[in-house]
């Protein structure tokens, strides 16, 4: 599926983090350099309800917008997010909605998502284990089913045009081990399983405020998730297109 707008610079940047683990009927691969991140007693994610706007500067200028939400409710975490991105037509825009279902230790169990351009599309994902079983609909097609499998039941999704699941992936990081984490990904709206490996950058001074870096990179790209010390996200970099999408 055609990405939207800006998010081919976040999207497109975990096309080629391998190895991938096998989806379809494709088996799974054999051999993988690092080991993904997996929920343990001592570095089990620790949720916390927020909401926020974030808004995406590319080269100075504002390109999409972003309202979510994240909380809790009897262990399981819910988190919802809707962008907006201008189209290419004259006054047209675009819209694009998650709903993600976590538990919480970070295991995803369902997420739906929904986009208006280029043409209607939704579908609905849903976990077990290292599998996931979704349904894609498109405009007036008819649904159509794929199967996916992966090395680890804790998988992250990182979607198009969806900058809270960065915030989630923050969490998801131990920062109390720090080092290079590795971690299964998955961009739904592009059917794109793959790893990312996650490292902490340091301290480091944003317009006059001290945050906390993390690196995530693949293997041509690197992105940069600035967080306070609760490990909130604040602010997303990509160096490499100057693009920074910043909360509100």
């Amino acid at each position: 599926m055609k990405r939207i707008g800006i998010f081919a610079v976040l999207a497109g940047f975990f096309f080629i983090t391998g190895p991938v683990p096998g989806h379809a009927q494709d088996k799974p691969a054999k051999e993988k350099t690092k080991k993904s991140a997996k929920p343990s007693a001592s570095s089990a994610p620790v949720f916390v309800d927020e909401k926020g706007r974030f808004k995406v500067m590319a080269d100075g200028q504002l390109v999409a917008t972003e309202e979510f939400q994240i909380s809790g409710n009897g262990g399981e975490w819910h988190a919802r997010g809707n962008s907006e991105v201008p189209a290419s037509a004259a006054g047209s825009t675009s819209k694009v909605s998650g709903k993600l279902d976590l538990t919480g230790d970070g295991r995803p169990v369902r997420y739906e998502w929904s986009a208006s351009s280029p043409k209607k599309a939704s579908a609905v994902i849903e976990f077990s284990g290292g599998t996931a079983k979704m349904e894609l609909r498109m405009d007036n097609a008819a649904p159509f089913n794929q199967d996916f499998t992966f090395d680890s039941a804790r998988v992250v999704i990182l979607d198009n045009n969806l900058y809270h699941h960065y915030a989630i992936l923050a969490r998801l990081y131990d920062w109390k081990a720090k080092g290079p984490q590795s971690f299964t990904v998955f961009i739904p709206q592009d059917t794109t399983p793959g790893i990312v490996l996650v490292e902490y950058g340091g301290a480091k001074v944003v317009e006059g405020v001290q945050l906390e870096m993390l690196r995530v990179r693949s293997a041509d790209n690197e992105i940069e998730l600035y967080c306070d010390s609760s490990a909130k996200l604040l602010r997303i970099s990509v160096p490499s297109s100057k693009v920074e999408i910043i909360r509100e």
